[in-house]
Formats: C-alpha cells, structure tokens, sequence
C-alpha cells in the first residue's frame, strides 16, 4: 500500500508563496481581459465609422449630381475606376461621357439623383462592397430606379468608386 504522503504531498508550507503568485497572476489575467475588452470595442467601432463615411461619400455625390456639377459627382470616382457595360468594363472617360450625354442638359441632371438601401460590406480595411438602389426622378420624366453593386476604396480623399455595376 501507498502512503498517502506519497501521493498528496504537504503544501501547507507553500501556500503563502501559491497565493502571491496566484494574486499577481490574477491581476495579469485581469489586465490581459480588460485590453483584449478595449481592443474589440475599437475594431467593432470602426467598421461602422467607415459604413457611415462610405455612405456620407455618396450623399454629397447625390447633392453633386442634383446641383448639376458633375465635375464634383465624378470626384468620387478614382482614376483608374471602371463601371461595367454591355460591352465590358469602360474606364472613367466612357463613365463621365455617358452621364453628361444620357444624364445632363448641359450643367443640368435631367433628373434629380437619389440613393436608398445601403448596404456596406467591409472587404479589408480599405475596401468595400456597396449595394443600394438608386432613383431618378423629376423634370416631368418617368421615374427610373435600378440597383447598384460598387467597390469601394479608401484612399486619402475619402472613399472613392473603383468599380461601378448599376442596372
């Protein structure tokens, strides 16, 4: 048979060394939790900062657009951005002639601009996909509405249009 001091030594000597220990090892897991806590508040603040910035961006387009500066709604398209067309992807050249030959009379929209259900999906921090629907309306011309599928980029001037499907 096994004496029991074999098996469960005597810690009675050691508790007040376990218990500093255990004291400094509980403040050090309190302080792991509470930035871990802090961490995951700021990430999951931040991809509502950049829904709420995406969808500002696009507000002003609309007020751009219904002020009949199209030189200021093309803004928020970068250079290198392209919308697809029936033919394939067209680059900012094709887009900008298309709303100022389909769109606008002159410095006028033919109608006025509307943008509604946004949905912004964070791909990255500086990306996204926004889908919504856009209206024209006005002018005493047939309503036209459609949906709309962007990526998004963050770039220094704020959020920008790289790629445009609208139908």
């Amino acid at each position: 048979m096994l004496d029991c001091q074999v098996l469960f030594f005597d810690i009675g000597s050691k508790i007040p060394f376990l218990m500093k220990i255990s004291h400094k090892a509980l403040i050090v897991f309190a302080w792991i939790c509470m930035c871990a806590v802090r961490a995951n508040a700021q990430t999951t603040k931040d991809p509502d900062s950049k829904q709420a910035a995406i969808i500002a961006a696009m507000t002003k387009s609309a007020n751009d657009w219904n002020r009949g500066d199209l030189g200021s709604f093309m803004k928020m398209y970068t250079d290198s951005s392209t919308m697809m067309m029936p033919t394939g992807p067209a680059g900012l050249s094709t887009i900008k002639k298309l709303y100022a030959t389909k769109y606008f009379e002159g410095a006028k929209p033919k109608q006025q601009l509307y943008y509604s259900e946004f949905k912004v999906t964070m791909l990255g921090k500086k990306y996204a996909l926004l889908t919504g629907k856009f209206t024209l309306k006005g002018n005493n011309l047939p309503e036209r509405s459609g949906r709309y599928s962007l990526v998004m980029v963050s770039t220094k001037q704020g959020w920008k249009i790289l790629h445009d499907h609208s139908s």
